[in-house]
């Protein structure tokens, strides 16, 4: 008879689930994983992060043969195959989940094949092509089911015309003309992806601004940028009506009270997220819960029910990859009796992953003068660098928000090159509480984009050197 008693039942299998299931066995905690997908991996690896990451780096090509010729490469007649693109998408995606295999199996982790459902504390039912069976965990449940897209209600998604993010990671051919419905990060990077595919373009939020959660200024340089590509930007502006057709969808755009219609073949709905907590047994068991379908925690990701935690989307935090699994390590650690620390939720990193690319840690200039800090802040133009000039990538900025009373580094904002990948020496700096003073000491290699941060640095303390 096969094994149904545990210390650790992790419920899903994306970075959350995984991360803290591999800590939990690390930790040598007998542990399984319920997962009710083909695949190991979650929303992130198999319909999020990876998949989305492989189609810009093939947009990425595109924009980077503009300037081929100039560099010395002279490429006729040059084409894009979207069918091998979608190819090396799932190729990138399948290595990826059995990387996940391999540490299951590396670490001694079960999984336990079907959809997970809280039926006590500590006991878990799993329910597979109608079979039902019961999972005990001595030490405790990790809740870590994710999300899923967030639809309009009255504007049904079919699958066809009106389509989420999962919709659009499935496409066999360009469409013509997308709408892209949401300006945050989602839409920020396929409305990216598509128009340098040659596909005409519209970015379409409600708020005043793309990116509304990041500085103001990272917003209007990005949105510069985005034209340039192409990309027809309505800020400020509400979906009034959509109608899915045979052909097409027909588009009412509402901003202050006048209209404009539009038709495209496709519409994308990139409004957010919504946590998949429904019919998990989770109110029946007692874990208190937000009116919006999130579960409450404290800070070591315990629920209101003992043995019970829960971490990733389905909690109130930033909803990013690399915010569940920190979360997770500190849950499968505490559920471990180890010594953890809480996570410090305000050096998260966010980042899209657009062109030019937009990243930050911290608070924005304007949070901060709303905080009351005396704020001094330093730019330093990618226009400066000679690394930016060699990439023909010199859009956007490093922006450095300090407090001018004890010095200390409040904020980083960068959008250009490589913005994703340098956001995490910023994180190291704020998570470290690093001195502005500090930060221009520290020698940075010449000549790398890294210097962008030494640049700044610079420049908020009132003495720019490199321009």
């Amino acid at each position: 008879m096969a094994n149904t008693d545990y210390d650790v039942i992790v419920i899903g299998a994306g970075p959350g689930g995984y991360t803290g299931a591999i800590r939990a066995a690390q930790l040598g905690l007998n542990t399984a994983v319920v997962e009710m997908d083909s695949r190991l991996g979650g929303t992130c690896l198999l319909r999020g992060c990876i998949p989305t990451k492989a189609m810009l780096h093939s947009a990425d090509l595109v924009s980077e043969m503009a300037h081929a010729k100039t560099m010395g490469l002279d490429i006729p007649d040059w084409k894009l195959d979207f069918s091998q693109v979608m190819k090396n998408k799932s190729q990138t995606v399948d290595k990826n989940a059995k990387g996940v295999e391999y540490l299951f199996k590396k670490n001694k982790i079960t999984t336990e094949r079907g959809r997970g459902r809280l039926t006590g504390p500590k006991t878990v039912e799993v329910t597979q092509d109608g079979e039902t069976r019961t999972l005990t965990a001595k030490r405790g449940v990790l809740l870590a089911m994710g999300s899923k897209p967030t639809e309009i209600g009255a504007f049904p998604v079919d699958g066809k015309r009106i389509i989420t993010s999962d919709h659009i990671l499935e496409l066999e051919k360009l469409p013509k003309k997308l709408v892209v419905l949401g300006a945050g990060a989602v839409g920020t990077e396929f409305a990216s992806i598509f128009a340098r595919f040659g596909v005409e373009t519209v970015l379409v939020e409600m708020l005043p601004r793309i990116l509304p959660i990041e500085d103001e200024d990272c917003s209007k340089d990005l949105e510069r940028a985005l034209k340039k590509d192409g990309i027809e930007i309505r800020t400020g502006t509400k979906l009034a009506n959509a109608e899915a057709k045979a052909r097409s969808v027909d588009l009412t755009l509402d901003k202050d009270g006048e209209t404009e219609t539009l038709k495209a073949d496709m519409l994308l709905v990139a409004v957010g997220r919504s946590p998949l907590t429904a019919d998990c047994g989770l109110e029946e068991v007692g874990v208190r819960m937000h009116e919006r379908g999130y579960v409450l925690t404290d800070e070591y990701m315990r629920t209101s029910v003992e043995g019970v935690y829960a971490i990733g989307d389905i909690v109130p935090t930033p909803a990013l990859a690399h915010c569940a699994s920190a979360e997770s390590i500190v849950a499968a650690e505490h559920i471990a009796g180890h010594e953890t620390f809480p996570v410090k939720y305000e050096t998260v990193p966010n980042a899209t992953y657009c062109r030019p690319e937009v990243a930050s840690v911290g608070k924005t200039e304007a949070q901060a003068r709303e905080e009351g800090y005396d704020v001094e802040v330093g730019k330093f133009p990618w226009a400066a660098s000679g690394k930016a000039r060699i990439r023909h990538e010199t859009a956007g900025f490093v922006k450095i928000v300090r407090d001018k009373k004890y010095d200390e580094i409040l904020g980083i904002h960068i959008i250009g090159p490589a913005a994703t990948d340098l956001i995490s020496e910023a994180a190291a700096l704020l998570h470290l509480e690093c001195t502005n003073d500090e930060l221009s000491r520290i020698v940075h290699a010449h000549p790398t984009l890294g210097e962008g941060m030494l640049e700044a640095s610079h420049a908020a303390a009132g003495h720019p050197i490199a321009f």
